[in-house]
């Protein structure tokens, strides 16, 4: 793709979004011109990889707009063009959460991290594909999709922040948010070479989650660079009287990751034959410049029994009302709430206390190690027309669930997480890596995610697939 040229200013195409905000602020080009270059974008490229299932372009220019006419900057996002996943909810746009129930949905109040990004100066430039209700490997449902991998149109771009990866990867949005719950930001990170920061629990407040003591999922940020990725974080992070898991983001240096382990599968996740060919070539590259690694992992030891029944609790309690009020839903929605019918409050009280024994596990690894890097998918990406991921190298897995265990793990300790694209050689498609840290230590990681990125090449790169089209 060439560069855009709007309102007589000349953007470059793939500016970063950090760049892209200081341009802003400095008049040398203006939200306006901003969000024309990415709509043009959007007009060329969505047609094939559907990665929106609404675009605002109306608001979005009126948006920019009032920003230009601004006399100040309004915040650290200003002018920039953010697309937000359709699961949050957004003042006076459609939120659709990937349903035909919620298809002519328009709340009258945006999600409270919403709030904040546009206090940040965030345009909010569309809502970003999902399966329904976030559940789901390929990111499709009855109002869009399949979303396409940029780097494959034939390959799926990972579930269930599909649309937010694809966007940014293409350009289409400067950020992009998403969700995690058990990889639904990093599985598309790493299907689509792009940035992500899950950060710890509590980090981005969530004062509406109903259960407010449950911690398991997260707003996360993405980016085509550590950069961008940690100033939407940054716009997002709030502490909030109302979550009572809320911290806010831990302000001051911290000091950068010196001891590193590594681990290709937490010694129980499935991993692929392939991603645990990529991860020892990415590992070699990284110890390059980082220095000695030791393979070393927490004892992980019940916790897929823990997430499966935790997760299948939380699922049933919001979404089974519509399996037993016989509203049309995916197979994958109603998988997710059955999963959760035999069982009883004992198996969730022991889920609870096996996900406490393992954070103190997590902790005492991390009293030895600073940072622990693994794969941030199981498997590479596969055609969208296969649906979920039952298989893996032949032999079948033990649910839909099961080949997202190398990230649920991550999910249900809730430590901190950059995932940061590995090299590629020629023809290869994209692969990450989950940098994993401390809780409250998440500038040393982000500064450790630069560095790798900055000297031994981690990060995006063009899509060779959409320049062709």
């Amino acid at each position: 793709m060439k560069s855009i040229t709007a309102a007589g200013q000349s953007l470059p195409t793939w500016a970063s979004a950090a760049d892209l905000a200081r341009r802003i602020a400095t008049r040398a080009c203006t939200a306006s011109a901003a969000v024309e270059e990415h709509l043009a974008r959007i007009a060329a490229l969505e047609p094939h990889l559907k990665a929106f299932i609404t675009v605002d372009a109306d608001g979005a220019r009126r948006r920019a707009r009032e920003l230009d006419a601004s006399p100040q900057r309004q915040g650290p996002l200003h002018g920039l063009p953010v697309a937000i996943k359709d699961l949050t909810r957004t003042r006076g746009l459609r939120t659709t959460f990937g349903s035909r129930a919620f298809a002519g949905e328009v709340p009258e109040a945006d999600d409270p991290v919403v709030a904040r990004l546009r206090r940040a100066g965030a345009v909010i430039i569309g809502k970003t594909n999902t399966p329904e209700f976030g559940f789901g490997a390929v990111c499709v449902n009855d109002l869009q999709g399949p979303t396409a991998n940029p780097y494959d149109l034939v390959l799926t771009s990972g579930g269930s922040s599909g649309g937010s990866a694809v966007a940014v990867a293409t350009g289409m949005s400067a950020l992009a948010h998403g969700t995690d719950f058990g990889g639904s930001v990093r599985t598309p990170a790493s299907f689509c070479g792009v940035v992500s920061i899950r950060p710890a629990i509590g980090v981005i407040a969530d004062p509406d989650r109903e259960l407010g003591w449950t911690g398991l999922a997260t707003h996360g940020a993405m980016g085509r660079s550590v950069a961008d990725a940690a100033l939407l974080l940054q716009a997002m992070a709030a502490p909030n009287a109302y979550d009572p898991l809320s911290t806010g983001l831990a302000t001051g240096p911290d000091a950068p990751p010196r001891r590193v382990a590594v681990t290709p599968d937490f010694a129980i996740a499935p991993v692929c034959k392939a991603v645990r060919r990529r991860f020892a070539r990415a590992v070699d590259e990284m110890g390059a410049v980082v220095g000695e690694v030791v393979e070393a992992t927490p004892d992980c030891a019940g916790a897929p029994l823990a997430f499966r029944t935790l997760r299948a609790a939380q699922i049933a309690r919001t979404y089974g009302v519509f399996v037993d009020g016989n509203v049309p839903v995916s197979p994958t929605v109603r998988w997710n709430v059955e999963a959760a019918r035999s069982l009883t409050a004992q198996d969730y009280v022991a889920a609870e206390a096996a996900r406490t024994a393992l954070w103190r596990r997590f902790t005492r690894f991390f009293e030895q190690y600073d940072v622990l890097v693994t794969p941030a998918a199981s498997v590479l990406p596969w055609p969208n027309a296969e649906g979920e991921r039952m298989e893996m190298d032949g032999r079948p897995l033990a649910d839909i669930l099961d080949y997202l265990t190398i990230t649920f793990i991550v999910s249900l300790v809730g430590f901190p997480v950059v995932t940061l694209p590995a090299p590629c050689r020629p023809g290869e498609v994209p692969f990450g890596l989950q940098l994993i840290g401390r809780p409250g230590a998440e500038a040393g990681l982000i500064a450790f995610a630069a560095r790798l990125e900055g000297e031994a090449g981690f990060c995006w790169s063009p899509p060779p697939s959409v320049s062709m089209l």
